[in-house]
């Protein structure tokens, strides 16, 4: 079969590499859907990801398709089966599980090879995050799921109240999730970001307000400038830079909340106003990654239309293209996510 391989820092190349046969547990699906990644264009750029992959192995994580195969001794699938798999699965028996932080498992299993023609399933990620599609959800759509569940963990961790104004920092694809989730929660979101489409499309999914941050750095003075009287309770920071992460506290209201979810290059500090956080008695967290519980809440999400596909999947290319557009997007290309068609 076709797959991309990761080799290094900005070495992709689509191979033929053999299908691995299948052990009891798990199954083989067809992938009909992949799509393009912020993490996958940080994992390209860097070379490897310390805790999802090291090069050479195959590459991507957003995935739906169709079951091919089931080993004999792999119950409850069959041939045929439309499925969404997430990119990972917690252990379910470490401290951190047993606690109900499973994000955060001591021994979570990864899922790469999204860029293929088809991929094998593990066996604990066939029990614990390998879910059915109904009839009519595109692939296109369902392989949402796994970035929407991060952002489901995020929002949910903020614990939002409908009437609460919302600001979120980023217009990429978690950034815009997070404005059509607040939005749906019965809030009044504000984006700030780059890029007049993506921009346009944070209003459709909800913003009210949207402050453009082409050609500037300072987060806090395009909002004062464009809204000096709004008043935030609630900062969802989705860029992962430094600057982002100082400037949200800034941002919201006294006794407001903010979600450091973009995460910032390994190594990074910031500096944050102690007086501002302890007078104002704000409450700072961070999110990261997704709960069998949130993966089941996104692709409910999807397959009622709060979330489509048709907002977020905005270009089409067929996987011998891979390495061309990771080329393009480092240098800048800005599509929302891309549809790889494996087969093409």
């Amino acid at each position: 079969m076709k797959a991309a391989i990761l080799y290094g820092r900005e070495q992709v190349v689509v191979e033929d590499i053999p299908e691995a046969r299948l052990a009891p547990g798990e199954v083989r699906v067809r992938i009909e859907a992949a799509l393009t990644c912020g993490t996958d264009l940080k994992v390209y750029r860097r070379g490897y990801h310390a805790r999802m992959l090291t090069p050479p192995c195959v590459f991507g994580h957003e995935l739906a398709g169709v079951i091919s195969e089931v080993h004999p001794e792999t119950t409850d699938w069959s041939v045929g089966d439309r499925v969404v798999a997430a990119n990972s699965a917690p252990c379910g028996v470490c401290r951190w599980c047993r606690l109900g932080q499973e994000p955060l498992c001591s021994d979570l299993l990864f899922l790469n090879g999204a860029y293929a023609e088809s991929i094998v399933i593990p066996p604990r990620l066939v029990r614990k995050n390998l879910c059915r599609l109904q009839d009519g959800t595109a692939f296109r759509s369902a392989a949402l799921t796994e970035p929407l569940a991060c952002v489901v963990q995020g929002i949910d961790d903020l614990r939002l109240v409908a009437g609460e104004s919302v600001l979120v920092i980023g217009s990429g694809p978690i950034g815009l999730m997070a404005v059509a989730l607040a939005k749906n929660a019965g809030c009044s979101v504000g984006l700030a970001g780059r890029g007049e489409g993506r921009l346009d499309l944070g209003r459709r999914l909800g913003a009210q307000l949207t402050f453009d941050m082409a050609g500037r750095e300072d987060i806090e003075a395009v909002v004062r400038e464009s809204a000096p009287d709004e008043c935030f309770d609630v900062v969802f920071e989705a860029v992962g830079k430094p600057s982002a992460w100082e400037a949200a506290p800034r941002l919201v209201r006294r006794g407001g909340r903010v979600n450091f979810f973009g995460g910032c290059p390994s190594g990074s500090t910031v500096s944050l106003d102690t007086t501002l956080i302890h007078y104002s008695a704000l409450t700072l967290l961070a999110s990261f990654h997704h709960s069998p519980t949130t993966i089941r809440r996104a692709l409910a999400l999807i397959e009622s239309g709060i979330i489509r596909g048709d907002d977020f999947v905005d270009g089409e290319a067929p996987l011998s293209r891979l390495p061309e557009l990771f080329r393009e997007m480092a240098g800048g290309n800005r599509a929302v996510k891309t549809l790889i068609q494996p087969r093409s």
